[in-house]
């Protein structure tokens, strides 16, 4: 059988319908759509054994491929999220021991500017206490240095009133009697 001739033979059966179909204008001619939906229905057989398993494949793991790039997606804003998570609470852990560490470097400086100004006020204590002493010392001194003084004094004006001389060791002796005695019983 002639392949051509069959293929001839529907066609000329197409082409004596669509002359007797010409005269009446736009018309559908079923037996073309036939014969195109059975070509179509052909093609697609032919199609799906010779390519219908590797398409499907093919197909298949792109559809993993998808599925498996969603998943990790997934997982890295899974894994995103909790690193930020992570950074947040390490931010909010590093705020809190700054806050401590502040807090306990304020406190040990005033620790440290009341323990400085109490060792001043200590220190100038000791020093008005010394100064202090120092100056009753001075003054002791002064009056000692007055009295023998004025001991010398009132000798040179009491030999002079006498007339005689005095020796040294008289003077001495006077001088020391003068001293020695009370302050109210010099002036009585």
């Amino acid at each position: 059988m002639d392949l051509f001739a069959f293929v001839g033979s529907p066609a000329q059966v197409g082409a004596v319908l669509a002359a007797e179909t010409e005269g009446g204008g736009l018309a559908i001619n079923f037996f073309w759509i036939i014969v195109a939906s059975l070509n179509f229905l052909v093609f697609a057989t032919v199609l799906y054994f010779a390519f219908g398993k590797s398409v499907s494949r093919m197909l298949a793991d792109r559809r993993a491929r998808i599925e498996q790039g969603l998943r990790d997606a997934e997982q890295a804003r899974h894994d995103r999220d909790s690193a930020e998570q992570e950074r947040l609470a390490a931010l909010t852990e590093a705020r809190r021991e700054s806050n401590e560490i502040l807090a306990r470097s304020q406190k040990v400086a005033q620790e440290t500017r009341d323990a400085d100004i109490a060792a001043t006020r200590q220190e100038l204590e000791r020093m008005r206490t010394r100064a202090t002493a120092e100056i009753e010392a001075e003054k002791q001194r002064a009056l000692v240095d007055l009295r023998a003084e004025v001991a010398e004094l009132a000798l040179a004006a009491a030999s002079k009133v006498v007339g005689e001389s005095m020796t040294d060791a008289r003077q001495r002796r006077l001088v020391e009697e003068f001293l020695a005695e009370p302050a109210g019983d010099a002036r009585n």
